[in-house]
């Protein structure tokens, strides 16, 4: 029996369950729309159905044994999702999801940002692969990110590093759900495209579709220009809803403010995980906190 990864994607508009093989392979999932009218606990109870259902499959369909779960989170959280606070799930304000999720699945619980668990997929199996140095997006219903620095998943003091989504590239623009004003998220996130043109970014205006890319472009090539990175692998329901009219846009808005010798030439590509992506960060989350586990364990077995 093979070991697996019990795999949670959690947004702003869906949540999202899956198996992922220790080999990053994605052999199950299931979802479902996140609803806003709920209180903490009964959210809870939706993706715990999610979850009991996914247990069931990997041991009564699959014949796998889940031995983690891995959790890719919309943030703020706090190290390893103890507790989170995303801006688009106001019902889980400093809501203890560690612990919640180890008591319904017995399982030991690693957890982090959903743009950070999406980046060590992207490193791992997909468009940034081989790569020391990178910078990982999602543009969806939020706006996040995560950064690879000489190999390294930065994380910084609270394990909130990358968060892209609240660079500012509209001085004086929309507040944004953080407090500030024209943060990426507040003009190029899904739910700041429905507000700004009454359309949703299903049924987007081709204008809209360059605007956000315009705009991810410009706060790409300030993260380039900040950390010397020439890629950047974005992700999202938006991004990757828009295509070629949001890339073509964004790579323009990156040549145009990455001047620097060791920047020019950056370039922005979209994810190669496409709708897998986000279960397979969170799997992998989980795979580095089976491995992390595992050496630790030798290494107090070898200690004198």
């Amino acid at each position: 029996m093979g070991d697996v990864v019990l795999a949670v994607d959690i947004g702003g508009t869906k949540l999202a369950v899956g198996l992922v093989t220790m080999q990053g392979e994605l052999i199950d999932r299931d979802e479902v729309a996140v609803n806003h009218d709920l209180q903490a606990d009964a959210l809870f109870a939706t993706l715990r159905e999610l979850l009991e259902s996914q247990m069931e499959r990997a041991r009564g369909h699959h014949h796998v044994r889940p031995v983690a779960t891995g959790v890719g989170c919309a943030g703020p959280i706090q190290p390893n999702c103890e507790t989170i606070a995303p801006l688009n799930l106001p019902a889980w304000r400093n809501f203890p999801l560690r612990e919640r999720l180890a008591v319904a699945t017995t399982l030991p619980v690693y957890g982090d940002l959903d743009a950070k668990a999406l980046a060590l997929a992207e490193g791992w199996l997909g468009a940034a692969q081989g790569r020391q140095s990178f910078l990982a997006m999602v543009v969806s219903t939020g706006v996040g990110g995560g950064i690879v620095l000489n190999g390294q998943l930065l994380d910084g003091a609270g394990g909130n590093a990358g968060h892209v989504g609240h660079i500012i590239v509209e001085p004086n623009g929309r507040r944004c759900s953080c407090g500030a004003r024209g943060c990426l998220e507040a003009e190029a996130s899904g739910l700041a495209i429905e507000a700004i043109t009454g359309r949703p970014p299903t049924s987007p205006t081709y204008e809209s579709m360059q605007r956000t890319g315009r705009l991810v472009g410009r706060a790409a090539a300030s993260v380039c220009n900040l950390l010397d990175l020439d890629l950047v692998v974005v992700g999202g329901s938006v991004a990757l809803g828009f295509g070629a009219t949001f890339f073509n846009s964004a790579q323009e808005a990156l040549d145009e403010h990455t001047k620097l010798a060791f920047s020019r030439g950056a370039r922005i590509t979209p994810v190669r995980l496409g709708d897998r992506g986000p279960l397979i960060g969170a799997g992998a989350v989980g795979v580095r906190g089976v491995h992390r586990a595992r050496r630790a364990s030798n290494r107090a077995a070898l200690a004198p």
